[in-house]
């Protein structure tokens, strides 16, 4: 297996962490729901039964012994309310296997969660759960960030970086003038040009930028708008071409 291969058909990898095989996904955003709800005024049934089965399915049939959650584990920036609270809580309660979750920029308070899926009172045994900081982390020759910062250092020396945050889409158009959005995967060397003071010995490195795991999200349309939200993107990646979720490689994502 490559270090890190996408899931035909799915917005979620497998990366191998030193022989360990992980499943790998990116913006998660537990409780969206409420958020639409409440800010644009949009009735949506809550499907956080539907995202855990979602997890739990890949889990199984990847036969993965760890997940990663690629930032924004949560969608509120600020406290987390009740809905979103509880599903990770309950998410984290029915997995088996030990759990990174890269912190993203609308994670400030997710340590709380995950102390209160520990706590005594939950009825099931809680997996390992490990936070990064917002520099992200390395596993074994794979790097971790959830991409609105700076990846650290020992990232950057990774053979493979994997980040989430932008929520890459591409706008197709037919023929006929009709369009639709559809989630893509990024993928290139990373450029040397944005990292040049941030890394002190240079090796070629793999760029893969994550599509949402949350269909209810938006994206950049990458191959329409110019602003990326991260901060090295698109300077850092070099040669980055585009794929659908089923593997479909649509070419170099400017050229769409």
């Amino acid at each position: 297996m490559a270090l890190v291969e996408p899931i035909p058909g799915e917005p979620a990898a497998l990366a191998d962490i030193d022989g360990e095989r992980a499943l790998v996904l990116a913006d998660f955003h537990a409780g969206i729901e409420v958020a639409l709800r409440y800010e644009n005024g949009v009735e949506v049934a809550s499907r956080a039964e539907q995202r855990r089965e979602h997890v739990r399915r890949l889990l199984d049939t990847t036969s993965a012994g760890r997940l990663v959650i690629l930032g924004d584990f949560m969608h509120s920036i600020g406290g987390p309310g009740g809905a979103e609270r509880g599903e990770i809580e309950v998410l984290l309660e029915s997995l088996a296997v030990p759990v990174t979750i890269v912190k993203g920029n609308h994670d400030g308070d997710i340590e709380s969660i995950v102390e209160n899926a520990r706590s005594p009172r939950t009825p099931g045994s809680v997996p390992e759960v490990t936070v990064t900081p917002d520099g992200g982390c390395r596993l074994g020759n794979v790097g971790f960030c959830h991409g609105h910062s700076w990846p650290a250092p020992e990232v950057l020396g990774a053979r493979v970086i994997c980040v989430g945050h932008e929520h890459p889409q591409v706008r197709l158009t037919d023929e006929v003038g009709g369009s639709r959005t559809e989630r893509v995967w990024l993928r290139g060397s990373l450029s040397r040009e944005p990292f040049a003071d941030r890394i002190e010995a240079w090796s070629d490195t793999d760029l893969v930028v994550f599509p949402a795991f949350n269909e209810l999200m938006g994206g950049t349309w990458v191959n329409v708008r110019g602003e990326f939200l991260c901060p090295f993107l698109p300077e850092g990646l070099d040669g980055g071409e585009a794929y659908l979720l089923d593997g479909t490689r649509l070419g170099l994502y400017h050229e769409i």
